[in-house]
């Protein structure tokens, strides 16, 4: 009995190492807030969060209002929509399926959803009439997740001019595929390159006809819970809503305007008639984007210690490009470098203008939140130069004597 209890002792313990936060330093610099507080100050700039980390030192910054009419300070844990960087998340489950060796990239997509073995390719004859003709190449895995697939930005099932438009209406992912499968696609696959969400959903359908899963609870199960991001999900609560981080159109040398929504993301954001994309719509905070972020930053390992990818899988399918020689670089959901070297960053933005970048030779990553209904973003250039301020530091984990060290303000 006494050996029973000793073997459930050391099974907690190992436990909690197992599922304990990676230690992050606070580098008691200010160097975003120092330029973004006067644009916050003028009105200009409702509110922003921008992080920068250096292999265990990172500096955090919450600057201005979430809610700026009721004075909310915008913080890590208010939710926000993330937009496009949610492709990169599909680009983790298919990467994990090619690494459990259950897909190919190279695998034609027709192989797990029949419906893809016969694409039509839309062309124009010598007097602009529009013809059809059948499509030569074979649609792959690998060119509906890095957009060279030939599929249009959105199904028709998804453009705003069906209610609810865009990423909250839709119908369910392996549908979106099926409407995408016989509809007529812009050019031949793998010929060239353009940007869609309908490629990246093609992706999850085939996660889902792999798995049996729906992809979002197939996501759920592999990535979101392993890693502790517990306020991600497509379908974010009443309380989380009550915290969000609210849409601001910018303007030049005036106050930024508050926006209801957006026409691609119409209220209610979690009833009935959300469905889940792979290509833009998931909810998250800073918190948990920084926890997938760090994942990849860590080729596959989380902060917490849990492995979600091999290092190996990080390195040659997601943290570089999967394209052709003479197409821009780009992975699986991923913007990547055509070469990775150790200046080499990657990651993905959003359309509300999101970003995370991260570069995994050095264990440097950059986070920037905020919700942008639009307009011009000045603060932008003196962002990337409070970056570089901070990525020249020689910072140390180990110490709390950082050279060049400012104090907080």
């Amino acid at each position: 009995m006494r050996f029973a209890c000793a073997l459930v002792v050391v099974a907690a313990s190992f436990s909690l190492t197992a599922t304990a936060q990676k230690k992050v330093v606070d580098s008691k610099t200010n160097y975003a807030k120092e330029v973004l507080q006067p644009y916050v100050d003028s009105g200009q700039l409702s509110g922003a969060i921008s992080v920068f980390y250096k292999d265990g030192v990172q500096e955090t910054c919450c600057v201005g209002y979430a809610d700026v009419a009721a004075k909310r300070p915008i913080k890590m844990d208010n939710v926000f929509m993330q937009c496009s960087q949610t492709k990169g998340f599909c680009g983790v489950t298919i990467a994990k399926l090619v690494e459990e060796g259950k897909i190919s990239l190279d695998d034609p997509v027709s192989k797990y959803l029949p419906e893809f073995k016969e694409l039509w390719v839309q062309e124009y004859d010598k007097d602009g009439v529009r013809i059809l003709r059948r499509a030569k190449n074979v649609l792959t895995v690998r060119m509906v997740l890095n957009h060279t697939g030939g599929f249009p930005f959105e199904a028709s099932a998804k453009r705003n001019d069906v209610r609810g438009g865009g990423w909250s209406g839709g119908a369910p992912i392996r549908q979106i595929a099926s409407i995408a499968a016989a509809s007529p696609i812009l050019f031949e696959p793998g010929t060239r390159e353009t940007y869609s969400n309908t490629g990246i959903d093609i992706g999850a359908a085939v996660v889902e006809a792999v798995t049996g899963m729906k992809w979002e609870d197939y996501l759920k199960k592999e990535v979101l819970d392993p890693l502790g991001m517990e306020s991600t999900w497509f379908w974010p609560t009443d309380k989380q809503l009550k915290t969000k981080v609210e849409l601001y159109a910018f303007k030049n040398n005036a106050p930024a305007e508050w926006r209801e929504e957006m026409a691609w993301q119409q209220r209610p954001y979690n009833d009935s008639h959300v469905f889940a994309s792979a290509g833009a719509g998931l909810w998250t905070t800073a918190n948990d984007q920084l926890k997938f972020y760090k994942m990849l930053m860590n080729l596959g390992m989380g902060d917490n210690g849990v492995r979600i990818l091999k290092e190996e899988t990080v390195k040659s399918i997601l943290a570089c490009t999967t394209r052709p020689d003479n197409m821009g670089g780009y992975s699986l959901g991923l913007q990547a470098p055509k070469k990775d070297t150790e200046d080499s960053w990657f990651g993905h933005g959003g359309a509300w203008g999101t970003n995370c970048m991260v570069n995994w030779h050095k264990k440097q990553l950059k986070l920037w939140v905020i919700q942008s209904a639009g307009g011009p973003q000045p603060w932008g250039a003196e962002v990337g130069k409070a970056a570089e301020k901070f990525f020249a530091q020689p910072f140390n984990a180990n110490s709390d004597e950082y050279t060049g060290r400012i104090g907080e303000k």
